[in-house]
């Protein structure tokens, strides 16, 4: 689905307060760089949104950046690399996609949700530690748990969840069980969290590693549209 000009709009601003950069930063970048020295983070953030791009860390980095192109510093090998001697390590690149409507799905069957906090930890314990990890389903404040029901026990199978980011975007994630995948119900948990999102006014942000091949598919089956990339590492 095509994202309306304001949602862009909404989405920059988000991303310009998050990295702590002016609230029109991204909007005045006209495809230039833009850069923010702070000596005193613990990490590296490359962003790139609707073609306008965003570099903040050590001025050592930025400094080490100057020549690179956008494409280069999408690439996480390329900040491990700049951040080798300072110890930079873990997060990666995780692929953006946003929404600001997406068609509702509606189950074949009638289905028994949970918003408790319990069902979604005993989901996570069923799940390998790399997705869960990757999820942050326990970070993410309002959370759908489907349960399936048989011999009076009901089991969560699926969880669709998200938080706000800034008061204006809503960070959407999905966590399915093993056994329960390539069955629709990870698209499904998420298209129930995504609505309440946007019923609560919300744009729609799903971030997924890029060489999370189920995860990218289920953003796209939804409906999301691709708008950027965030590389990360760690300091020290």
């Amino acid at each position: 689905m095509t994202l309306e000009p304001g949602s862009v709009d909404i989405i920059q601003l988000a991303w310009a307060r998050r990295l702590g950069l002016d609230d029109g930063a991204f909007a005045a970048a006209a495809g230039a760089r833009i850069t923010r020295a702070d000596d005193t983070a613990r990490a590296v953030e490359f962003v790139r949104l609707f073609g306008n791009s965003a570099l903040v860390g050590p001025q050592w980095v930025l400094d080490a950046a100057v020549g690179l192109s956008d494409e280069e510093l999408a690439q996480h090998v390329t900040l491990l690399t700049i951040t080798r001697d300072h110890g930079g390590h873990g997060l990666g690149a995780a692929a953006l996609f946003f929404a600001d409507d997406l068609p509702l799905r509606q189950p074949a069957e009638e289905l028994t949700v949970s918003q408790g906090h319990p069902e979604a930890i005993e989901l996570e314990a069923a799940c390998p530690p790399d997705d869960v990890n990757e999820v942050g389903l326990s970070g993410l404040e309002h959370r759908f748990t489907i349960l399936h029901a048989e011999d009076g026990r009901r089991t969560p199978v699926a969880c669709g969840a998200y938080t706000e980011w800034e008061g204006l975007l809503a960070q959407v994630g999905v966590l399915v069980a093993p056994e329960w995948r390539r069955q629709g119900l990870g698209s499904l948990a998420a298209s129930i969290a995504a609505h309440e999102a946007l019923a609560s006014g919300l744009t729609l942000q799903w971030r997924s590693d890029v060489s999370n091949k189920g995860s990218l598919a289920i953003a796209r089956s939804l409906g999301f549209t691709a708008g950027g990339i965030q590389t990360s590492v760690l300091l020290g």
